[in-house]
């Protein structure tokens, strides 16, 4: 009877043991935490706004897949620590990377706009003679777009704003060539063309 009894305590201490300590590793809630990282530093634009932030971190997070697979629990616990640690870092850089570009992006849609101004005043002068009056003007439409839209991303998306104005730009640069072409040849004091 007495061993009975000690084998059934044996069993049922062997199984709040087992159900309080669970299956997982010492790592697995290190990793959790470093993956959740991950993906806020990902919501906030780590890649975009703070590449090299978060090469390293990813690095980190491999480091430690790597320590686990080797069987150093204990270090890849730490290495994903650490780069959890570095993902929050890389989404900090992000949101600063943001605030920095602003300004910028900014001031390029004002060039910008400076420039379209200078095009249409060419294009008032020459329109009449444009033989892709059609084309033309399905391309304004698309440039009137394009440049309301990097002017709503400015402050959301400055990458994606700053992406955009370089595509503005060379709607501009394009037409600014083909209406300075149609422009008549300046004549030199003597009648002659230069």
């Amino acid at each position: 009877m007495k061993r009975r009894l000690f084998f059934a305590s044996l069993i049922l201490t062997a199984g709040l043991v087992l159900a309080f300590s669970g299956c997982s590793k010492p790592h697995e809630a290190a990793r959790e935490a470093a993956m959740a990282a991950m993906k806020k530093s990902r919501a906030a634009g780590a890649e975009r706004y703070a590449p090299a932030d978060f090469a390293t971190a990813k690095k980190l997070l491999g480091d430690a897949e790597t320590k686990v697979k080797d069987g150093k629990d204990q270090e890849g616990k730490q290495g994903f620590s650490d780069a959890g640690l570095a993902f929050e870092k890389a989404a900090a850089s992000a949101e600063a990377g943001k605030k920095a570009m602003i300004p910028e992006v900014t001031a390029s849609l004002t060039v910008l706009e400076e420039r379209w101004k200078s095009l249409e005043a060419i294009i008032g002068k020459e329109g009449s003679r444009m033989r892709r009056r059609k084309i033309w003007q399905a391309n304004l439409k698309d440039f009137q777009e394009g440049l309301k839209a990097a002017r709503a991303m400015v402050n959301s998306d400055p990458a994606a704003a700053k992406a955009k104005t370089l595509q503005l730009n060379d709607f501009i640069e394009d037409y600014t060539d083909y209406f300075q072409n149609l422009l008549p040849k300046t004549r030199n004091s003597s009648g002659t063309a230069d």
